[in-house]
């Protein structure tokens, strides 16, 4: 299992950061690696949303079919991966001292056998980080351009 955790401070409250990433749709805005959104629920938000992610990291596509297991306005987003790579993820959204928001990105994720299995995910770990990282300066971005806006 290889497990990826990201954050970045967010030069705005907690409500206006949750506002920028409660909407599922939106991730493909912010997230390179996102190319498309499609729900498979009549929902799109909350516990219970389903949607498939067509995701491109390099030469590497795939469908990463995801469930959202855990929701808490403002505090917490979960994620269960249930397509070809499956594990866990979680976005938190904590206050900082000075009134801005931490927000961390955390993956627990497993590859097939023929994605490498461990030893691509001790190498997927490596990449997905900086895409991650680069997902999270691009987020931060889109939020604090928003504020001023």
């Amino acid at each position: 299992m290889a497990r990826v955790v990201v954050s970045v401070t967010i030069d705005a409250p907690r409500p206006q950061v949750w506002a920028g990433v409660r909407d599922i749709a939106s991730h493909v805005d912010w997230m390179a690696d996102a190319v498309a959104i499609r729900f498979t629920s009549a929902r799109h938000d909350g516990v219970g949303t389903t949607f498939d992610c067509d995701t491109k990291i390099g030469p590497l596509r795939l469908t990463d079919k995801m469930e959202v297991t855990e929701w808490i306005d403002e505090s917490a987003m979960g994620i269960r991966h249930v397509g070809v790579v499956t594990g866990t993820g979680r976005f938190t959204l904590a206050k900082t001292d000075l009134g801005h928001t931490r927000f961390t990105w955390d993956e627990a994720l497993t590859f097939p056998w023929w994605m490498g299995g461990a030893a691509g995910g001790s190498v997927g770990k490596l990449v997905l980080r900086q895409v991650w990282k680069r997902n999270l300066r691009r987020l931060k971005q889109v939020i604090e351009s928003g504020l001023r806006g």
